[in-house]
């Protein structure tokens, strides 16, 4: 354990001085900072982050006007490496990967929630474990300081568990589902499409899910802040294409996940399946997220809760706040607010 948090820490430094160095003048940012340049948005496999196909293919970028390239990262921690280093504008990425620059003071702007994962993010275990507490004494592998990491967590505590009761084994999503399926593992905790693969293929279950912690783990478009200062009308405008295309979405459901099923490279059934596990949202959802309550519906009251989860595994500095990171700005604007 000790020698992961090490490597990961390791890894998290040298982000760090990427950041730096691009935030400083001494990296080169190619990314488009200039009004007229393409707009560069990341995004990795997860069901949500897929919808930015229907916004591209379905031509509501061209229709609000804005010059939008996607460029997509099959490794996820890629795409969080590429905005640290100024290659793309924006990233498709998870609130808890958005606190770690945060706490360095590292300028970054969560402008639109894609969606909350429910049932996305889950515990596979193998078919004769009935219950979290049979994990006692079971190698179960997720990645160091990554929501599917504080899921498990969460999992354990909620029993009465902690890591030490497990065998905890440090994977990305990319191994351990391929571990759990070779019987390498007895449980893995996968988000989609790969958890849907595991249970599949690997003969698995799924033990626990984000579906019995709703607003956990919500996922964002995220852009530099340098960015959103030189062009928030660009900005806007990409907020508005991507809710008039989950407006089209919800009319054309058939032909929407055919398309995004072959741009998933999976068929449609399990696309649809992964659709099931997030909740997409609207207007209405990105108003009430961006406001302050005490729970997980809160994007606020999450963060500050996954802050002290990684600041207890030294893998971000303390914060007691985190609303710097949100800008509702353009969310506002779309709703007429």
């Amino acid at each position: 354990m000790k020698k992961t948090l090490k490597a990961a820490l390791v890894l998290m430094l040298i982000v760090s001085m990427t950041w730096l160095a691009a935030c400083s003048g001494n990296a080169k940012e190619t990314a488009g900072g200039a009004a007229g340049d393409p707009i560069t948005i990341a995004l990795s496999p997860w069901p949500g982050w897929y919808m930015w196909y229907l916004v591209e293919e379905k031509g509501f970028f061209e229709k609000h006007g804005v010059d939008v390239k996607l460029e997509f990262f099959p490794v996820y921690s890629d795409s969080l490496q590429a905005i640290a280093a100024g290659k793309v504008d924006a990233n498709s990425q998870t609130l808890s990967d958005s606190l770690a620059p945060l706490s360095k003071g590292i300028g970054l702007k969560a402008v639109l929630v894609n969606d909350n994962s429910f049932g996305g993010d889950a515990i596979v275990s193998k078919p004769d474990i009935q219950s979290i507490k049979d994990l006692k004494g079971k190698t179960v592998a997720t990645e160091l300081g990554t929501v599917d990491h504080f899921l498990l967590l969460t999992a354990l505590a909620e029993n009465g568990m902690d890591e030490k009761d497990i065998k905890y084994v440090n994977m990305t999503v990319n191994d351990a589902g391929p571990a759990f399926i070779s019987g390498n593992t007895d449980a893995s905790v996968l988000w989609e499409p790969f958890q849907t693969t595991a249970v599949k293929e690997g003969k698995g279950k799924v033990l626990y899910s984000s579906k019995e912690t709703p607003g956990l783990i919500p996922d964002l478009l995220v852009f530099r802040d340098s960015f959103v200062k030189k062009r928030p009308e660009d900005v806007q405008k990409i907020v508005d294409a991507w809710f008039d295309a989950l407006a089209w979405y919800e009319a054309n459901k058939e032909e929407a996940i055919k398309l995004l099923a072959e741009k998933a490279e999976t068929t449609p059934e399990d696309f649809q399946l992964g659709l099931d596990s997030i909740k997409l949202f609207g207007i209405e959802d990105n108003i009430k997220a961006f406001e302050k309550n005490d729970d997980y519906t809160s994007l606020s009251y999450t963060g500050l809760k996954t802050a002290d989860f990684l600041y207890k595994l030294d893998m971000v500095d303390k914060l007691d706040s985190v609303d710097e990171l949100f800008d509702p700005q353009f969310v506002n604007k779309k709703a007429g607010k």
